[in-house]
């Protein structure tokens, strides 16, 4: 007997199969879910900004026969030996014990071929790592996992991690299938032990105490090397300007779309604020203190193209760092993994089970046999090919808009597709000379 047609049904956007599905883990488990990674939810972000190329009312420069520089220094304000790099884009703390030894050593190869930095993360540092990078910036974490004076003067910088774009006001993970006997060695911990970092640090609770720290990392360095200052993206205008007042010669801000070793998926998903909206904050308030370009802005979260990094620095950044883009160019998430992927319940981009350690591509793990199947000196190859990319994207971008010099790069040469875009960046919607909150409207 034939039936009249119904309606089809329609799925619940708030209660939607990845949300039901999550209900239904934490019912069956009554654990919350820890990954890697950052935030995968759409938030806006550089895509929403499009430059505006040269016509007749700007002259662009010849991309074959005109230079466009892209050289930064970094630390400049106080240390005697600020940090010299040929290319704005740089690699952010990722850990010995987060990820492989192999992988740390190919991060410093690529790094220093480009002629970048790298920075150590949480846990140490590696000769490796120490070996295989010409500039070495070493995480001073509230953990004080591996923390080693002698190490910290063999650093090119010294960065003070107050918080991470992943989970700002949150510490760190290395769960115990990770805590190998090297890593347990490094970090003074016991093997295959949960390792739970603290949120913040054990020797000051402000601002003024930080001031106190930084003078003190200072003393220790004999005022040689750059004091950078990394937080995650939340209150960027204060943060910066406390950062400022405290004596940082860098300041690192993270945003939400950064990655993690490993933390609560409601924390990446539910806390802190998208890149894109931190950075004209954070340049406000350089501007307002006088220390703009005296004191460097590096941004850092969800940078991904050349496109990024000209975007970024076009609104005041004197440089990018740039972490899980770094990971893939080295091998992580590769489809010729996409059985093992699948046999862990994954498939490839969208692995971020970091946390237990058994990444196929030998990138965030601790077992020998996955590590073993990196390359470092073929990663570090991938990882200079990409950095040389990206700056070459950089550099036929800033060329267009008639720019000799990827800093000379200006808010004017940009333009916003979305009112969300336009409001965080603070540049007119496209074909329009206004942005929400302009002055004067």
């Amino acid at each position: 007997m034939d039936k009249t047609p119904g309606t089809l049904p329609i799925q619940s956007a708030t209660f939607s199969n990845s949300i039901n599905s999550e209900i239904r883990r934490a019912a069956a488990t009554g654990i919350y879910d820890i990954r890697g990674g950052g935030a995968k939810r759409r938030v806006p972000h550089f895509d929403d900004l499009l430059f505006l190329g040269a016509s007749v009312s700007r002259y662009p420069l010849e991309g074959y026969r005109e230079r466009c520089g892209t050289s930064v220094v970094l630390g400049t304000r106080f240390a005697k030996k600020p940090v010299e790099l040929d290319i704005p884009v740089t690699i952010a703390g990722m850990s010995f014990g987060a990820l492989s030894g192999r992988a740390k050593e190919a991060l410093g190869r690529g790094a220093s071929a480009a002629g970048t930095s790298t920075t150590t993360g949480d846990g140490g540092m590696t000769p490796e790592e120490r070996g295989h990078s010409t500039k070495l910036v070493y995480q001073y974490l509230p953990s004080r996992y591996g923390m080693n004076p002698d190490d910290l003067r063999k650093a090119d910088a010294i960065e003070i991690v107050v918080g991470q774009g992943a989970k700002p006001g949150g510490g760190g993970m290395l769960l115990g299938q990770k805590i190998s006997d090297r890593v347990a060695e490094m970090r003074t911990l016991p093997k295959g032990i949960d390792q739970r970092s603290a949120c913040r640090h054990p020797d000051w609770t402000g601002p003024d105490d930080l001031e106190i720290k930084i003078l003190e990392l200072r003393e220790i360095t004999g005022w040689q090397v750059p004091i950078y200052v990394k937080v995650g993206a939340t209150r960027p205008y204060y943060d910066t300007a406390l950062a400022v007042k405290a004596g940082a010669d860098v300041v690192v801000m993270d945003g939400m779309q950064g990655g993690t070793a490993a933390t609560q998926d409601v924390f990446i998903e539910h806390v802190g604020i998208p890149t894109l909206a931190s950075i004209r904050p954070a340049v406000q308030a350089l501007q307002d203190l006088g220390v703009h370009r005296e004191v460097q802005l590096v941004i850092s979260g969800g940078i991904r193209t050349g496109a990024d990094v000209a975007k970024a620095l076009a609104l005041g950044a004197d440089a990018v760092a740039i972490g899980t883009a770094a990971l893939v160019a080295l091998g992580d998430n590769d489809p010729k993994w996409e059985a093992e992927y699948q046999e862990l319940g994954t498939t490839t981009g969208a692995y971020d089970d970091w946390h237990e350690g058994r990444d196929p591509a030998g990138i965030t793990t601790q077992d020998p046999e996955f590590a073993a199947r990196l390359d470092p000196v073929e990663a570090g190859r991938r990882l200079r090919n990409y950095l040389k990319v990206m700056t070459l994207e950089a550099q036929t971008i800033a060329r267009a808009c008639g720019h000799n010099h990827l800093h000379n790069l200006e808010p004017e040469d940009l333009c916003a597709l979305t009112m969300e875009a336009a409001a965080m960046a603070k540049v007119p919607l496209a074909g329009t000379d206004w942005y929400p909150g302009k002055p004067g409207f």
